[in-house]
């Protein structure tokens, strides 16, 4: 696998918050077991807090990478020859695109407690998506890399 002029990687991890609450996600189900007694109740404490927390970890992840010619977000691969501009949402912007300017055939990788994000168009005729949308914690990073492969792939 050839690297790009400017590799890119990312991995859009949940806040340390939810980490927190998958604690008190364990705390709620020990209460719920403590009248069955003790052994119970840690049971409760443990696997309640062991659920929740790869319930949050595997919500929190996706990767978003620029390697090889593609660019791989989540699930999707893409060619960075089948993609177009793309244009770095801050936090007001990237609500409106998610919102009441989303087109429904477009491609999201969309986590909301990352408040930017990248737009990138489509420029594949055979493809349906218009444009991808990339919750990034980093956009200018990634629209850099995926110029820089780009111009490495033409």
């Amino acid at each position: 696998m050839q690297l790009t002029a400017t590799p890119y990687e990312e991995r859009l991890t949940a806040p340390r918050s939810w980490w927190l609450i998958s604690f008190l996600v364990g705390v709620s189900f020990a209460l719920i077991l403590l009248p069955f007694g003790t052994l119970p109740l840690l049971g409760g404490l443990v696997g309640g807090t062991a659920a929740a927390a790869v319930v949050a970890s595997a919500y929190g992840s996706p990767r978003i990478r620029v390697v090889g010619g593609s660019l791989i977000a989540g699930e999707a691969k893409i060619p960075v020859s089948a993609l177009g501009g793309s244009q770095i949402l801050d936090a007001e912007e990237a609500r409106a695109w998610r919102t009441y300017k989303a087109d429904t055939r477009a491609f999201l990788l969309l986590r909301a407690y990352i408040p930017t994000a990248l737009r990138v168009e489509v420029t594949d005729p055979e493809d349906p998506t218009p444009y991808l949308y990339l919750s990034t914690r980093e956009p200018e990073k990634l629209a850099a890399a995926i110029e820089a492969a780009r111009k490495a792939n033409t």
